[in-house]
């Protein structure tokens, strides 16, 4: 499921916290996918306590406390780290990650805090969530395979890289420009693990956030930005991503484009990318400026592959949201794709007679 659907599904998980109606849920994935990021992007939306527990790391007094004597009776301390509505505050995101790496006698303890909300005495807050996650069996990470009694006590979802989600977040986040144009070059790079090799640097959704600060850290220092880049993201990714970056010298006059002085496209494919992910970058650096989104979209229609100018438009939506709809120029380059869109958007299900 890609991370935009996993993050409503999670949204509506925790909103249904006050009524009663919240279920655990679980999220499954590769390493690097984007599980936790996902999970911290829902408690800073809300402004609420985010609390990241990692099971693997604990053993099972540290989830149910130490046992100590009250008159006759043993009573059981409860953890500060649990979720406290005096302390926290009412409503929050209780994070157990890597909660299949637990050791069984972790996660045993984990059952009734998960189903029934409470251990012993304690009880989390009403307004809190729990959501959880965790890497697949065939990953190549210290798993152990999930009791059945814990696996039903979430609801489970598979999470999977998907590049539109992340180019979506990537502009919000202000990634460079030449990796969101180098990755719709290279889609089948956003996301590259083969667990039979077990490489230590591969392509991700978060390795490809380092790769974006090794340009920063290194941008004065050609002679160890390649490797660099390769640490990120592996050896042949890291090789092929600077020879791309090397090649967006020969971008034509971004500014030009934007003031509508350029009006043509470089016949190379990787420079029609570049140049697409820089006018997606300014358009949103200039607040979605009228003229220049203006520009953009007549630029858009020059690509030689319509397909192109489609994701270009696309990537700017996504920029700069609706303001996209009032640019004038916007209607022209919308007639100009209309056969286009008619046909790849055509009801799939009407039998061709």
């Amino acid at each position: 499921m890609r991370p935009s659907h996993i993050e409503t599904i999670l949204e509506r998980e925790f909103a249904s916290c006050g009524a009663g109606q919240h279920t655990p849920v679980m999220l499954w994935g590769p390493p690097g996918v984007g599980k936790s990021q996902i999970i911290a992007g829902i408690a800073a939306k809300h402004g609420v306590p985010l609390i990241d527990i990692r099971l693997s790391q604990m053993e099972p007094t540290d989830l149910r406390g130490i046992p100590f004597r009250h008159g006759d009776n043993v009573e059981w301390s409860v953890p500060a780290m649990l979720p406290d509505a005096t302390r926290h505050g009412p409503a929050g995101i209780l994070f157990l990650d890597e909660i299949n790496a637990a050791p069984p006698t972790v996660s045993a303890a984990a059952y009734q805090l998960i189903l029934d909300r409470r251990l012993g005495e304690y009880t989390i807050p009403e307004g809190w969530a729990i959501f959880a996650a965790g890497n697949r069996q065939g990953d190549r990470g210290v798993t152990y395979a999930m009791p059945a009694p814990l696996a039903n006590r979430f609801t489970h979802y598979d999470v999977d890289a998907n590049l539109d989600d992340w180019i979506g977040w990537a502009l919000e986040k202000g990634i460079d420009a030449r990796i969101l144009g180098f990755l719709r070059f290279r889609p089948d790079l956003l996301f590259s693990f083969d667990p039979a090799h077990n490489p230590v640097a591969f392509p991700s959704p978060r390795s490809w956030e380092y790769a974006h600060r090794a340009l920063y850290k290194f941008a004065d220092r050609p002679d160890l930005l390649g490797d660099a880049l390769q640490a990120c993201v592996g050896a042949g990714v890291g090789v092929e991503l600077k020879a791309f970056i090397d090649n967006m010298e020969n971008l034509p006059d971004i500014d030009g484009i934007l003031e509508g002085r350029v009006a043509e496209v470089p016949r190379g494919i990787d420079l029609q990318y570049g140049v697409a992910a820089a006018l997606v970058r300014r358009a949103r650096e200039s607040r979605g400026d009228p003229a220049r989104l203006g520009n953009i979209l007549k630029y858009a229609r020059g690509y030689p592959q319509r397909e192109m100018g489609v994701m270009l438009v696309t990537d700017l939506h996504r920029a700069v949201g609706q303001p996209l709809f009032a640019v004038p120029e916007f209607v022209e380059w919308a007639n100009s794709v209309a056969e286009l869109m008619l046909y790849d958007f055509k009801p799939q299900s009407r039998v061709e007679s």
